[in-house]
């Protein structure tokens, strides 16, 4: 499975997409970073939790479509003509959906990885900041849970039906424009500018409230479950 994983990584990254979505991430993020972060948000430092963690909101909208657009290549009309000829590979077809999956994971995750990587040389030119430690935590929270989340839901909706995928993309921008309730504010980004002004403090700590950790971990948990379930009842070389 291996040899797979390889093909299928170098087919997700080795092509134009992949550039020139990680060119518009980065172009993007220095936007972001110099014009949003570099103020700081609610009161606190550019390199809080905070104001960074309103940097990941911001390029979180771009990180979903990331991640989904690598699911087309699986799911696109190419992709399920293809998949009669590997319904007769002696292979088991719950590895091989394992194997395009976790290839779909790396790319997003190496999407993640630029937009931290370049929030890092921002915060070491203009600040000569490299304290990353206390970053980790907004990144984990804000991050992981909405990327394995896209992935699931898009990896069952995409063999669904494949257009269903470009629905799927708009889903952070409808958010982004309601008025969420406080426990899912971390998915329009309004967490980071309203709760640390709730806190009584200048520049507090990062803290989350429970109900708010509660969610990101159901989305968490809900991501992995969609991942697993898709493969158990909708293989990924099954005919279409």
């Amino acid at each position: 499975m291996g040899k797979i994983f390889r093909y299928e990584c170098r087919r997700l990254l080795w092509n134009k997409f992949f550039l020139g979505l990680l060119l518009v991430l980065l172009f993007y993020g220095w936007q972001v970073l110099t014009g949003a972060t570099m103020l700081g948000v609610s009161h606190t430092a550019p390199f809080s939790p905070w104001s960074f963690g309103d940097y990941l909101s911001r390029m979180l909208p771009l990180l979903w479509i990331g991640g989904l657009f690598f699911l087309t290549f699986f799911t696109s009309g190419k992709a399920r003509r293809v998949a009669v000829l590997t319904d007769a590979a002696p292979m088991e077809s719950r590895r091989y959906s394992l194997t395009r999956c976790a290839a779909a994971l790396t790319g997003t995750g190496l999407l993640a990885l630029a937009v931290l990587a370049e929030a890092a040389v921002f915060y070491g030119r203009y600040f000569g900041w490299y304290d990353w430690g206390q970053l980790a935590l907004p990144a984990l929270v804000t991050l992981v849970p909405p990327l394995v989340f896209a992935l699931g839901s898009g990896w069952l909706l995409g063999r669904v039906r494949p257009y269903l995928l470009y629905v799927w993309m708009l889903v952070p921008f409808v958010l982004a424009a309601l008025p969420l309730p406080d426990a899912l504010s971390l998915w329009n980004g309004s967490f980071f500018t309203d709760y640390p002004l709730t806190l009584g403090t200048l520049d507090p700590a990062f803290t989350a409230p429970g109900g708010a950790l509660l969610l990101q971990g159901a989305v968490l948990a809900a991501g992995v479950a969609l991942l697993m379930l898709r493969r158990k009842n909708h293989p990924a070389t099954r005919r279409g």
